[in-house]
């Protein structure tokens, strides 16, 4: 599951093309399957959304919340295909964006009735 957070005047016009821009990435990196799109969008209202100096109101935080299992020279290229094709798809500088992965053990993930650790069936690799 990804989560996006960012000033809702700045996020809510580009949540379709940044969803979709995110979602390119996670496939031609990750190998995720078209079908395996989970994104929740968060706008806020500028007072609730506290960013660091040198960055513009479209600064935008992406949570990217996955199994264990990529190594570390995939989890970056994922985040440079992020700022690479953010800037420019959706016009977000890097200096905009923060991204964060967290990794969970499968065991610690619930889906379809079914903990990760015991799912059988997935479309894609988690050993990337």
């Amino acid at each position: 599951m990804i989560v996006i957070y960012g000033i809702k005047e700045y996020l809510n016009p580009l949540k379709a093309q940044l969803s979709d821009v995110i979602h390119g990435c996670m496939q031609s990196v990750l190998g995720m399957p078209e079908d395996k799109r989970a994104h929740r969008f968060v706008p806020l209202e500028a007072e609730d959304f506290y960013y660091p100096g040198g960055r513009t109101p479209a600064y935008t935080v992406i949570e990217i919340n996955m199994m264990q299992g990529r190594s570390a020279d995939t989890q970056k290229a994922l985040i440079k295909e992020l700022f690479t094709k953010i800037e420019s798809d959706v016009g977000i500088a890097p200096v905009d964006v923060e991204v964060t992965i967290k990794e969970q053990p499968a065991h610690c993930w619930g889906f379809r009735g079914m903990t990760g650790d015991e799912v059988r069936d997935l479309k894609y690799s988690v050993k990337v």
